[in-house]
């Protein structure tokens, strides 16, 4: 694993001539400052001063001085550059206030606190998300983008540009260390998904910022728009983030989920206590994982998106979902849960999702009885005889029952609560009051 001496030999021995100091905003948006390798020495031993009050959800104005403290480990040589430019590396960093302590604003520290009371506990969690994305073409502006290919799940053509396109952005990852397990294209026109390796939490949030601005950039490289919008296209799939999800021993690695014994689904009493922590927290928890005013318009019937709050093995209507157990493979014991978007910001995401599963364990939680039917299928007495409730269904929604649970807050602290609450509840007042075009093609000659 890198240190500080290793970065400042291998940026010596490769010829890097720039940094890229990384860190996200509340919302999850990857920022970033530029320093030329004749500073990286004192920003590994002291860090980097920086503005905090353009930052979404940081600083006032009066508050503004923060500073940056890369994480060595972090260190990877960004694969796009190269001789045509001068060569670039990347540090992602925690930010600090000036009196030197955690700056509590900093969505990475608010998922370090909860690694850190699950490691206290005497667990490891780790998280394995699937983010889908679409691959568009620009019909004169973003918003006439449309899909840039016909094909469907799995679909394979050897002259498939969208094939070559994620080759190359599994390439680019592979050169990140992001272990990429598998590519292939996804149930809707345009739309794709790579999975990568799951690990601790901590390290998966960071993957998963970094593999959203590869995707996007190496799409660009061939004129394609990447977008990781929840719904861009009406009518069809939106794309999710499922996250596999486990809980191993802190100190020896194994699985903390399996029983041979567990029913039902070879689970272990701690695997449906975690279970039956989400699920009480699954309203609470949407504003967080589906962020969006978009994220709503694919928590729909009829997409393979869940909407009801239940869990099941085979069933992908199902919250949450128990991949199938293989003999030999108990370490791969785990839960999928399917409501989260890419939209989200990953570490506020793992930071909660842990949260409520913790809360399981320790309250001693019993899940509900899995579900077997296509809940799609019920009316609301069935829905209701057997105490599956639902999801919000806007982010207006979403976000009152944020604002009720003190589980939420606690896990974000004070300062990443109010802040994103004030952001998300100004993208709603947005969304709320404008005009779109379906309103005035709809109502402009009738009303």
């Amino acid at each position: 694993m890198m240190d500080d001496k290793g970065v400042l030999k291998d940026v010596k021995d490769r010829g890097v001539r720039f940094v890229e100091m990384q860190f996200v905003d509340v919302l999850g948006a990857a920022k970033s400052l530029t320093l030329p390798v004749s500073q990286l020495e004192e920003a590994l031993d002291r860090g980097v001063w920086f503005d905090g009050s353009s930052i979404q959800g940081f600083a006032r104005i009066q508050e503004s001085d923060m500073f940056l403290r890369p994480d060595a480990r972090s260190y990877r040589v960004l694969p796009w550059t190269g001789d045509e430019v001068p060569l670039r590396a990347r540090l992602i960093c925690d930010v600090y206030s000036p009196d030197g302590t955690p700056f509590e604003g900093d969505p990475r520290y608010v998922l370090r606190r909860m690694v850190e009371k699950a490691a206290a506990l005497g667990y490891t969690y780790n998280v394995g998300p699937e983010l889908e994305f679409f691959l568009l073409r620009k019909n004169g502006d973003i918003a006439h983008a449309v899909p840039h290919d016909v094909g469907g799940y799995f679909d394979f053509s050897p002259n498939d540009e969208a094939q070559r396109v994620r080759s190359d952005i599994a390439e680019a990852l592979l050169a990140l260390k992001i272990n990429v397990e598998m590519e292939h294209h996804e149930v809707a026109i345009g739309q794709h998904e790579i999975d990568f390796r799951y690990s601790d939490a901590l390290h998966t949030a960071d993957n998963a910022i970094t593999f959203k601005y590869t995707v996007k950039g190496i799409a660009a490289k061939y004129g394609l728009l990447a977008t990781f919008m929840p719904k861009p296209v009406f009518g069809i799939n939106g794309s999710g983030m499922h996250c596999h999800q486990s809980l191993a021993d802190k100190n020896s690695g194994d699985t903390r989920f399996y029983d041979a014994a567990g029913e039902p689904f070879k689970l272990s009493l701690i695997a449906r206590q975690f279970v039956a922590g989400q699920l009480h927290h699954a309203r609470a928890l949407a504003a967080i994982v589906a962020p969006t005013v978009n994220s709503y318009k694919r928590l729909t019937p009829g997409y393979e998106a869940p909407v009801y709050i239940c869990w099941a093995q085979r069933n992908r209507s199902a919250l949450i979902r128990v991949p199938r157990y293989s003999p030999g493979r108990e370490q791969a014991t785990r839960v999928e849960l399917r409501f989260p978007d890419p939209s989200a910001n990953p570490y506020l995401a793992f930071a909660v999702m842990l949260a409520a599963g913790l809360d399981g364990i320790e309250k001693k939680m019993t899940p509900p009885a899995p579900v077997t039917d296509d809940v799609y299928e019920w009316d609301d007495a069935e829905r209701q005889a057997h105490g599956v409730g639902t999801l919000p269904g806007s982010l207006r929604e979403a976000l009152d029952e944020m604002i009720q649970s003190k589980l939420v807050r606690e896990t974000l602290g004070e300062h990443v609560f109010e802040a994103y609450v004030q952001a998300k509840t100004l993208e709603w007042d947005e969304y709320r009051t404008h005009v779109s075009e379906w309103e005035r093609e709809r109502y402009m000659e009738i009303a």
